[in-house]
């Protein structure tokens, strides 16, 4: 069955770094297109980056010059590179795959990671 799972979260100071992966299962990973997504409390769940099977990326305004998102598929694992870390990135982080970024959102996800930044 397909499986996405997230690691990588935790606490960390403001202005610190984390580096997130999730670990991608029961699908050909290289025909999908990964993203990354937050939910903080009483907020929507955004897409934080996407990246496609050509590895064209995208960001969200909040998070661009600070956050990278990269693929290793033969890893079958997705990366999110978090830097200059900000108290309002505190959320959950879901890993997610669908088969483009604009329908992602009725792909695969996984059961999210905490990150939590401290001023």
């Amino acid at each position: 069955q397909v499986q996405l799972v997230e690691s990588g979260g935790g606490l960390v100071q403001a202005g610190g770094s984390l580096r997130l992966s999730c670990a991608a299962s029961g699908l050909t990973f290289g025909n999908y297109a990964m993203g990354w997504y937050r939910q903080a409390p009483g907020k929507e769940r955004e897409l934080v980056a996407g990246i496609l099977r050509n590895s064209h990326t995208n960001y969200a305004d909040s998070v661009k010059g600070r956050f990278t998102i990269s693929r290793d598929n033969a890893k079958n694992t997705v990366f999110l590179q978090m830097n200059s870390l900000k108290p309002e990135d505190t959320a959950i982080y879901y890993c997610a795959a669908g088969i483009t970024l604009a329908n992602m959102k009725k792909g695969y996800w996984g059961q999210g990671t905490q990150v939590t930044v401290s001023s």
